[in-house]
């Protein structure tokens, strides 16, 4: 059954080959770069398809020699590779499931971050502050690029909202389950009483949506220009190097003013303009699968809280899959690897389920 899948799967393979060398298919862009990322998605099941075929050409000859050899030697060699061959095999089948489990199409693609602060006044801003540094130093540590689209500084730090950019290998699919209410729970630089407040911030992450995935008519797009304002909204220069943009169907507005260059300003507002409308139809994928899904990991339901960060306890909780982790501090300098990397196996654990369902049906 698994070895008719691959072989099905190697010939996909091979006929995109020969698609994508065809000149035909070159003249439509759209078309020869999803041919393209098929190719490479393709690629890990392949290498991992030859494997399996040569550990099964293995545990045959052993068991040839098993079956024919008289050689107590020989029979005790055969025997002994045999037990490891059978365990390779086993490993390599459970690897192989989770490649052939339908991976989110977007997950390759870079990463819009957007995170505002929600209730809890002046303390959630700077909570917001305090999640922006954190995934930035996240980002340092998997050598991403980040570039600041937009920002609102809070007037005692931290911020009411800020928007950036992340470019990397693979960076929805690492980043999509940061996206929801994050709760943080500590006594607050403005609380005189030493009381523990509860503050919150939203996180949203967006698949960054290039050309190819979304067809943008410019004439529905209002572009305004006005002069980029500092906190508490002074005028921090006197030329109109802002951007705001508006897209008359949807009523989304995107402004941008971090660069100097109104060029620039705009290229940046575009870009997320482009990923939050994509984004709307998006949602109606994630929602399909948050239906199937009991640990609602990277759902649709961005309102929902994903996560408590207790300061009192060092403890931080993360609410999908029932995980608490007393080191607080290192996951607020960056280090997320261990949560998200629970959420991923959580996330795969119930793929896998629906496969079996699904195969069972």
């Amino acid at each position: 059954m698994l070895l008719e899948k691959l072989e099905s799967i190697r010939d996909r393979y091979f006929e995109v080959e020969k698609l994508i060398s065809d000149p035909g298919i070159m003249s439509d862009m759209k078309r020869y770069v999803k041919l393209n990322k098929e190719y490479k998605d393709l690629e890990p099941v392949i290498e991992a398809y030859n494997k399996y075929k040569d550990i099964l050409s293995n545990i045959d000859s052993a068991k040839g020699i098993l079956a024919n050899e008289k050689d107590t030697e020989f029979r005790d060699m055969a025997k002994s590779e045999l037990e490891e061959l059978q365990k390779d095999k086993e490993k390599l089948e459970e690897k192989i499931k989770l490649l052939l489990v339908p991976s989110d199409p977007q997950d390759s693609k870079n990463a819009i971050l957007e995170i505002r602060a929600g209730t809890g006044g002046d303390e959630a801003g700077i909570f917001a502050g305090d999640l922006y540094r954190m995934y930035s130093k996240f980002c340092e540590t998997k050598k991403w690029k980040t570039e600041l689209v937009s920002c609102t500084e809070s007037t005692v730090g931290g911020f009411k909202e800020i928007i950036f950019n992340v470019v990397g290998n693979n960076v929805y699919g690492i980043m999509k389950y940061e996206s929801g209410v994050h709760r943080v729970q500590r006594v607050p630089k403005t609380e005189t009483q030493g009381r523990v407040h509860t503050s919150a911030a939203t996180v949203a992450i967006l698949p960054e949506a290039d050309e190819f995935d979304i067809e943008l008519k410019m004439e529905d797009i209002r572009k305004d220009t006005f002069c980029s304002s500092g906190p508490g909204g002074q005028s921090v220069n006197t030329t109109y190097s802002a951007v705001r943009l508006t897209h008359e169907p949807t009523g989304i507005v995107v402004s941008c003013q971090d660069e100097k260059s109104q060029i620039r300003n705009y290229d940046k507002a575009l870009k997320v303009l482009r990923s939050r409308i994509f984004d709307l139809e998006y949602k109606k994928y994630l929602d399909e699968i948050s239906a199937k899904r009991k640990t609602m990991v990277s759902t649709g339901d961005r309102s929902a809280k994903i996560r408590t960060y207790n300061f009192p306890q060092g403890r931080v909780t993360d609410h999908r899959i029932n995980l608490t982790l007393y080191n607080l501090q290192p996951v607020m300098d960056g280090d997320l690897e261990e949560i998200i990397e629970a959420l991923q196996v959580a996330e795969n654990a119930e793929k896998l389920k629906e496969g079996v369902s699904t195969d069972n049906k």
